[in-house]
C-alpha cells in the first residue's frame, strides 16, 4: 500500500506541476484572468494533496485500513475537485457544456475534507 500511495503521490505532483506550467504558459493566451487563477485553484490544491499522500505514507501508527480509506478519498476527492476545476475553467476553449460535471467540484471537495478529518480523528485517538 505504501508504495502504491508514495506512486499516486509522486504521479498527482508531477501532474500538477505540468498542469501549472501549461496554465502559466499556454493557457494564458486564450483564457481570462478569472478562468486562469480558477485553473490555478485546481493545481494548488492538487499538489497540496500530493504532498498529503507522501506525508500519509510515511506514516506508520496509522492503521492500515485507515491509511487506505483516506488515500481513496484523497484521490476521488482530488479527480472531482481539481478535475472538474479543470474542466470548468477551459469550458470557453470546447463547445461541450461542462455545467454538468458542476456537482463534481464540492463533491470531490467535500471527499478531500472527509480525509482531512478521518486524518484529525485517526490521530487526536491515539494515545502517545
Amino acid at each position: 500500500m505504501k508504495r502504491k500511495i508514495v506512486l499516486a503521490g509522486a504521479f498527482m505532483g508531477m501532474i500538477s506541476i505540468i498542469f501549472g506550467a501549461f496554465g502559466a504558459h499556454l493557457l494564458k493566451k486564450y483564457l481570462a484572468v478569472e478562468e486562469l487563477n480558477t485553473f490555478e485553484v485546481g493545481v494548488r490544491y492538487q499538489m497540496y494533496h500530493a504532498l498529503f499522500l507522501l506525508f500519509l505514507s510515511t506514516r506508520k501508527d496509522i492503521a492500515e485500513k485507515t491509511v487506505k480509506t483516506i488515500y481513496n478519498l484523497v484521490v476521488s476527492g482530488v479527480i472531482l475537485f481539481s478535475g472538474s476545476i479543470y474542466l470548468l475553467a477551459t469550458k470557453s476553449l470546447t463547445l461541450f457544456d461542462f455545467k454538468i460535471i458542476v456537482f463534481a467540484t464540492p463533491l470531490g471537495g467535500f471527499l478531500l475534507i472527509i480525509a482531512w478529518a478521518v486524518l484529525f480523528v485517526t490521530i487526536f485517538r491515539k494515545k502517545s
